[in-house]
C-alpha cells in the first residue's frame, strides 16, 4: 500500500509564498501521475496542477498559471507546489494525489492515493 504525507501549508498574506510537499511511502513502485487538487468550503475538489513521472505532462488550472510551479524529484518520491502571489481565493485544505498506473490525469476519479491534505489560508 502506498501512504502520501503532505507538508507545508500554513497561513500567509496575499502576496505571499508556500512550497507544499509531498511523500510518497510503502510500495510506490514507479509512480507516474502525481498532483495537486484543492477544496474549499462549499465547493468541489478542483484540480490545480499535474506532472508525469518524466515530465512530459505539466498542467495547471488557468487561475494559478505564472503563478505556481509542480515539480517532483522521482528519487524522493516527492512532488512540490511552489505558490507564489498567492491570493484570498487560493485559500483551500491542498491534497496530493498520485496513481502508480495512469500517466497523467487532471480528474481526481483517476488517482488511486490520497494525502490527507494542507491548509493553505490566504488574508487579505
Amino acid at each position: 500500500q502506498v501512504q502520501l504525507v503532505e507538508s507545508g501549508g500554513g497561513l500567509v498574506q496575499a502576496g505571499g509564498s508556500l512550497r507544499l510537499s509531498c511523500t510518497a511511502s510503502g510500495r510506490t513502485f514507479s509512480m507516474n501521475a502525481m498532483g495537486w487538487f484543492r477544496q474549499a468550503p462549499g465547493k468541489e475538489r478542483e484540480f490545480v496542477a499535474g506532472i508525469s513521472r518524466g515530465n512530459s505532462y505539466l498542467a495547471y488550472t488557468d487561475s494559478v498559471k505564472g503563478r505556481f510551479t509542480i515539480s517532483r524529484d522521482n528519487a524522493k518520491n516527492t512532488v512540490y507546489l511552489q505558490m507564489n502571489s498567492l491570493k484570498p481565493e487560493d485559500t483551500a485544505v491542498y491534497y496530493c494525489a498520485g496513481d502508480s498506473v495512469v500517466v497523467f490525469s487532471r480528474s481526481p476519479l483517476r488517482y488511486a492515493y490520497w494525502g490527507q491534505g494542507t491548509q493553505v489560508t490566504v488574508s487579505s
